[in-house]
């Protein structure tokens, strides 16, 4: 004996929008979900192009650190902008002479960006988890930077 069930009515796919390749993605919102890596892109690059045009090292365009006016002390980001001048010229050597630290987040940074956009352009959530222990390394390294720097054995790191 057999025992009939009534089937499920079949349902129509809904076709969505497709890019004009075929390849089943809507450009939108591939778009709509980059929005906001290219948007903090965008003002990355104007911060660069802005340095990049104005030379930290004339004097008066840019405010002096604090710690360094007050102190005579270099802090971590003391060279940094000089740093992103010669980086944005292209003259990468002069850019570690800065500030090495500065030009390894640099890096550091472009990389996570990278990261993000190819994450929110697959439509997944970017949540960067960065454990205690590399939090308390990356303070560590950048702590002894500044004190090394400010050291008379450790004048090659000043700016």
């Amino acid at each position: 004996m057999t025992h009939l069930t009534p089937e499920a009515p079949a349902r129509a796919a809904t076709p969505g929008p497709r890019s004009p390749g075929g390849t089943g993605r809507d450009p939108r919102a591939t778009l709509r979900r980059a929005a906001v890596p290219l948007g903090v892109l965008g003002g990355v690059a104007a911060a660069f192009a802005y340095v990049g045009s104005v030379d930290p090292n004339t004097p008066g365009h840019y405010p002096a650190c604090p710690l360094l006016y007050y102190t005579g002390v270099y802090c971590p980001g003391c060279g940094g902008l000089r740093g992103a001048y010669a980086l944005v010229h292209g003259h990468v050597r002069t850019a570690l002479g800065c500030n090495a630290v500065a030009v390894a987040g640099y890096a550091v940074l472009a990389v996570v960006w990278v990261l993000w956009v190819v994450r929110a352009v697959r439509g997944k959530p970017f949540e960067p988890n960065v454990r205690p222990a590399w939090r308390w390394a990356i303070g560590a390294l950048v702590l002894a930077f500044t004190v090394v720097r400010n050291l008379p054995f450790g004048a090659a790191l000043a700016p």
